[in-house]
Formats: structure tokens, sequence, C-alpha cells
């Protein structure tokens, strides 16, 4: 099974973008939840948003509160990250996996760079 990540590119501060997070050799109702997650150069893996599978409910980190959504869509077997109100702070490589615990192994991750 194989997570695989796209929607990134550059992008000026306060702009958008959509990732998409897409199961590969599975569907999503084999996982309990889904979580994007991201690493900026230098810095540690963060979790930046987690959809339940189960019943929906999202959660998100508190530096992303407000700006970013997390969504699913089944049919498409597709997970996305909505990303409103970009800031510089938000460059990282950006990945997805089944499941919201950051550790882990990911896949290529998709970049996203916030920048005038």
């Amino acid at each position: 099974v194989q997570f695989v990540e796209s929607g990134g590119g550059l992008v000026q501060p306060g702009g958008s973008l959509r990732l998409s997070c897409t199961a590969s050799g599975s569907t999503l109702e084999d996982y309990f939840g889904v979580g994007w997650f991201r690493q900026a150069p230098g810095q540690e893996r963060e979790s930046v948003a987690c959809i339940n599978l189960r019943d929906g409910k999202t959660y998100y980190d508190d530096s992303v509160k407000g700006r970013f959504t997390i969504s699913r869509d089944g049919d498409k077997n597709t997970v996305y990250l909505q990303m409103n109100g970009l800031e510089s702070e938000d460059t990282a490589i950006y990945y997805c996996a089944g499941r919201c615990n950051p550790g882990g192994p990911l896949g290529q991750g998709t970049q996203v760079t916030v920048s005038s």
C-alpha cells in the first residue's frame, strides 16, 4: 500500500493550495484515519492535520487551525488538505499516511514553498 501526495508548489504568502493524498493499492476504508505531516529543512517532522475515517472528526495542529481543512472523497479514494492563508512558516515537504501518528515510514511527499 502506498499513499501518494500531490498538489504542492510555489505560492505567495496569503495564497492557497490543495494537496491530495491517494491510497494506491488499498482503499481508505482499510484505515482508521489519514494524517498529513510536514517537515521543513532542519526541523523535526510534525503533524498538521488528521481525519478519523470512521466518524469524520478532524484534528489540527494549532499552527494551522482556521487556515487548513482536511477532508476525504471516498469515491476518489483521496484525502485532501486545503491550505489557505499560507505563510512562509508553512514551507515544508508535506506527507500523508494511513495513520495520525507522524512516526513511521512516509512516501515521497510534495514540496510546498511559500515565498514572495
